[in-house]
């Protein structure tokens, strides 16, 4: 999933798993193998990897393309393994959403519409717990209510093989004094979002994502990126220099 991809189309086969891929996960909280994508599909197992390559390439999803039944990892806004954000829907364990950023947006997706979404988390520093509830793309509680998301990569850096090493870095924080703390633990400067500069980042994502079925690949522009991060208000001269 490299920087600057140029324009494509994805094909009707990569639309038609990628819708399948969104359905299924948010079903059953977790990603679907081979056989499942062919049994609901019925397309053969050398079209699920194409359409499985396209997406990937196109930022929808990360699938280990170096394995020979091409698992996917993620498919924002969800993770496969162990996150620091578990998402609960109606008290109980659903999935784990692929970043602390990601799962502001997960709310939003058409078959949580209405759903009280909690985002089940943690401070990356102090490992002291976090808890979010939202609905529709919207914050609607956050424990501690001063909660930020702290980011430790800049745009540069995103998605230069995947988005695996993007979303680790991206990260609820109590508040800016443990943001700096973790900072010094892992070596690295990043910079703050409020929860509601993080929601206005993903909301156009939110917007298009199971709402358009033939939303078009998305290729990243670190430069433009970091103007769209900007003009939300977020300080990012940790990034510059």
């Amino acid at each position: 999933m490299p920087q600057k991809v140029p324009a494509f189309s994805f094909s009707d086969d990569a639309l038609r798993v990628r819708q399948f891929l969104y359905e299924y996960w948010c079903a059953e909280g977790r990603p679907p193998n081979l056989r499942e994508v062919h049994e609901a599909t019925g397309l053969p197992r050398d079209r699920i990897v194409d359409a499985y390559k396209e997406l990937d390439l196109g930022l929808v999803c990360v699938v280990d393309l170096e394995s020979q039944n091409y698992p996917v990892l993620k498919m924002q806004p969800f993770s496969a393994y162990p996150t620091p954000v578990r998402v609960l829907l109606g008290g109980r364990f659903h999935s784990y959403a692929g970043c602390a950023m990601e799962s502001i947006a997960l709310s939003k997706m058409p078959p949580f519409a209405g759903k009280e979404v909690v985002l089940d988390s943690y401070c990356v520093c102090c490992l002291e717990p976090l808890r979010l509830v939202t609905r529709d793309g919207e914050v609607l509680s956050a424990t501690p209510a001063s909660t930020l998301v702290h980011v430790s990569t800049s745009p540069r850096d995103w998605n230069k093989t995947n988005i695996v090493s993007m979303c680790d870095s991206m990260n609820f924080v109590a508040d800016a004094s443990h943001a700096e703390r973790y900072e010094r633990q892992v070596c690295r400067r990043g910079v703050l979002f409020t929860l509601e500069q993080a929601r206005r980042f993903v909301s156009g994502t939110a917007e298009n994502r199971m709402w358009k079925y033939d939303w078009a690949p998305v290729s990243l522009d670190p430069e433009r990126v970091l103007r769209g991060i900007e003009a939300l208000g977020v300080d990012v001269s940790n990034w510059k220099g």
